[in-house]
């Protein structure tokens, strides 16, 4: 007797945990984590993520009626225009134009290009890593910025402004459960959860190369 497939949330927790791990504890992240990234180079991080976002959330909105993405109703997560107010806070109206992307930022954006006109269920995968991740351990991000930066209430964290607590539990729990709404088959499941442990390598990526930018002084060119 065959067993019951795992719920698409558990199966994507599951299959991307130790990649997770990996990359927080590695990097640009673990000197945040650790509250000990430069005020600069966390700005460079907020531009690269922002260009990810742009594309990604470019997509979902192209194809909100998608059948595979329909469920997700991204839109109340969407932190595009949050990271822009970060940065325009924390650095100033030059960002864009000031703070460069890194290479694996660039291929990152051109990856969720391509989904968005080849696949676009496959933008799923890329939500559950980002807005999943803003909507847990962002939140203790949002502690140690504040604390580390000595910014005032409110100044430069809209980009982990999700409601109050019981609204970021909520809106957590309710993407997981539209994220088992979209896997209509084991091949979709299963091309899923490779891309999203393809996003959490790229991730890596990203954050080894921002953090051998900070060191070089290449963020501030």
């Amino acid at each position: 007797m065959s067993s019951t497939p795992l719920p698409l949330a558990a199966r994507l927790r599951s299959a991307t945990h130790a990649l997770h791990t990996q990359v927080e504890r590695s990097g640009l992240m673990a000197r945040l984590l650790r509250g000990r990234l430069s005020r600069p180079g966390y700005v460079l991080m907020l531009r690269n993520l922002q260009a990810l976002y742009v594309a990604m959330e470019a997509g979902l909105q192209q194809h909100a009626s998608h059948p595979a993405l329909q469920p997700l109703q991204c839109g109340p997560l969407f932190r595009g225009d949050a990271l822009r107010r970060d940065l325009l806070a924390l650095h100033g109206p030059g960002w864009q134009a000031e703070l460069p992307l890194a290479p694996a930022a660039e291929a990152y954006v051109r990856r969720l290009l391509s989904l968005a006109a080849e696949w676009p269920a496959g933008l799923a995968a890329h939500a559950y890593v980002r807005y999943l991740g803003d909507l847990s351990g962002g939140q203790a991000l949002k502690r140690i910025v504040s604390a580390h930066y000595a910014l005032a209430p409110g100044e430069g964290t809209a980009f982990y402004d999700f409601g109050a607590p019981a609204d970021v539990a909520q809106r957590a729990s309710a993407l997981r459960a539209a994220l088992d709404l979209i896997a209509a088959d084991e091949h979709t499941a299963s091309r899923l959860v490779d891309e999203a442990c393809a996003a959490f390598a790229a991730h890596g990526d990203l954050f080894e190369q921002l953090a051998a930018m900070g060191e070089t002084g290449d963020a501030l060119a």
